[in-house]
């Protein structure tokens, strides 16, 4: 059974910092693309970030415009986990963080439906 485990999220101060750690169990992902999305009540599920496998760039990196600067997401494929550096944390970056991962390789996307495998989710909660 493939399975995405989330963690480290919680609550922080506006200006400050977080590392979210995603680590996939049941295959590995190296040549997928993995990403996070967050999502808030009654919202649809938001791209934050992802990375993506290019022969010979390794991982590419995507991020949407309003975390640029902040974030870094990260893949380590030897121990198979993603990662998200938030720094410069703000009330609006509020939100449950889910990490995904495609099923095949060399998907450059930022829609959820394209994500085959998805985390159950951490929150994050930035205070003013």
């Amino acid at each position: 059974q493939v399975r995405l485990v989330e963690s480290g999220g919680g609550l922080v101060q506006a200006g400050g910092s977080l590392r979210l750690s995603c680590t996939p169990s049941g295959r590995t992902f190296s040549t997928s693309t993995m990403a996070w999305f967050r999502q808030t009540p009654g919202e649809k599920r938001e791209f934050v970030a992802s990375t993506r496998w290019i022969s010979g760039y390794r991982y590419y990196p995507d991020y949407t415009n309003s975390v640029k600067g902040r974030f870094t997401i990260s893949r380590d494929s030897a121990k198979n986990t993603l990662s998200l550096q938030m720094s410069s944390l703000k009330p609006e970056d509020k939100a449950v963080y889910y990490c995904a991962a495609s099923d095949g390789n060399d998907l450059a996307s930022t829609s959820a439906q394209d994500y085959a495998y998805w985390g159950q989710g951490t929150q994050v909660t930035v205070s003013s």
